[in-house]
């Protein structure tokens, strides 16, 4: 699409950074940055509160009442939207928590949901209110999305929901999830599954574990269903819909998000170029050139996302953007280490004990990257969707 900013964006971008400097103060302030990939769970109160600060301002769901009435947010052009994911990334203000509400639930409920579901969901989700989390994948099933085996059987007017999800990012703190489950026992792979609204506080029906990563961190959990309840009313796009709400949200993962987590990756390779030149690694051209490659290609991202951005029917958009930036930020990972040399085997602390170690940011990112090819659909997933829905390449065999 023609992408350019207008005055109207600049002076919505004065707007933005003028309530973003009179709220990030106190301990919103305090925890600029704090949130992201490998430190979701810091800070955690406060951040949700946060989030009710900025339901109250009208800032999260910019632009959804274009083509659906207002629910509590305010309207914005999509070139609005991109302004303030910009400004919101460069002011380091904390990492959202309801991100998986705003970005993904919601703009699936505009889409495939009734006026009822919407009128219920997204002014909660608009004040910051209610949080969400991800009933997608399973143990065992890999990034086969349809092997799923989660049922959900009609019990009257509801339905019984009983499974495992896995890898679940703030099941914990989360009051809803949106899971994927089968409620046709007769069908299998893509028939037969159904996207329900499971409210998470049900106790000795739902239970969650988190799971310890090498880096010491629990941001993802294991969901045990054991006959949850998801009401009637709370199936979108119908019984036997799953399928396709669950690549419509799929295809949200992409869009004006992704901008602004570039601005996050800009802050992390400045990071990872002041250590090279703190320890005189620019002096090494393999290293030299590997670094400028990592800037080089993030450049290419911004204009990839800028092309897509607002596009509709390109089934190749959202898994050429996963594997770009998904490899990118793996090797900045790799890369942060390459320039401490050996140094990056040791701590901030001491890792003599037995207590969980500490980690500096830059060795953070080393291990939670190691993630990134692999959540959100793996990379071998992405290219044969590709090869198959863009390229036009016969289908792989499926059990």
């Amino acid at each position: 699409m023609d992408f350019e900013f207008g005055s109207a964006d600049g002076e919505f971008r004065g707007e933005v950074r003028d309530w973003l400097t009179r709220h990030l103060v106190g301990p919103y302030g305090e925890l600029g940055g704090v949130g992201g990939p490998g430190s979701e769970h810091e800070g955690f109160p406060v951040r949700r509160e946060w989030e009710r600060e900025l339901g109250a301002g009208g800032w999260i769901g910019l632009g959804w009442d274009r083509a659906h009435g207002s629910y509590g947010n305010r309207s914005a052009t999509l070139t609005q939207q991109v302004v303030w994911a910009e400004e919101y990334a460069r002011a380091r203000a904390p990492g959202r928590v309801g991100h998986i509400g705003e970005n993904l639930l919601a703009p699936t409920l505009i889409a495939y949901g009734d006026e009822a579901q919407r009128e219920r969901f997204l002014p909660a989700i608009a004040r910051g209110e209610e949080l969400w989390c991800q009933g997608y994948s399973e143990p065992d099933a890999g990034s086969d999305l349809a092997g799923v085996r989660t049922a959900a059987v009609r019990d009257g007017g509801a339905y019984r929901v009983s499974g495992q999800k896995i890898w679940t990012s703030l099941a914990r703190e989360a009051d809803w999830c949106f899971v994927l489950a089968r409620t046709d026992a007769g069908e299998r792979r893509h028939r037969g599954l159904s996207f329900l609204l499971v409210p998470m506080d049900q106790p000795g029906r739902i239970e969650v574990r988190p799971i310890r990563q090498m880096s010491g961190t629990s941001e993802f959990n294991e969901v045990f269903f054991d006959g949850a309840v998801a009401r009637g009313e709370h199936v979108v796009g119908g019984e036997g819909a799953g399928w396709r709400v669950a690549m419509g949200l799929l295809a949200w993962e992409r869009g004006v998000s992704t901008l602004a987590q570039q601005i996050g990756f800009a802050a992390e390779l400045a990071e990872v170029v002041g250590e090279a030149v703190a320890r005189g690694a620019v002096r090494d051209p393999v290293l030299r050139e590997q670094l400028l490659t990592q800037w080089a290609e993030l450049k290419v991202m911004r204009w990839n996302a800028l092309r897509t951005l607002g596009a509709s029917g390109d089934a190749g958009a959202p898994s050429v953007a996963k594997l770009l930036w998904g490899g990118w930020h793996r090797r900045l990972g790799e890369l942060a280490m390459r320039v401490r040399g050996a140094a990056a085997a040791s701590g901030p602390g001491d890792w003599s004990a037995r207590a969980p170690y500490e980690l500096d940011a830059l060795q953070r990112l080393f291990l939670f990257s190691r993630a990134d090819t692999l959540y959100g659909g793996s990379d071998e997933i992405q290219r044969n969707i590709l090869a198959e829905r863009v390229l036009g390449l016969p289908r792989g065999e499926r059990r």
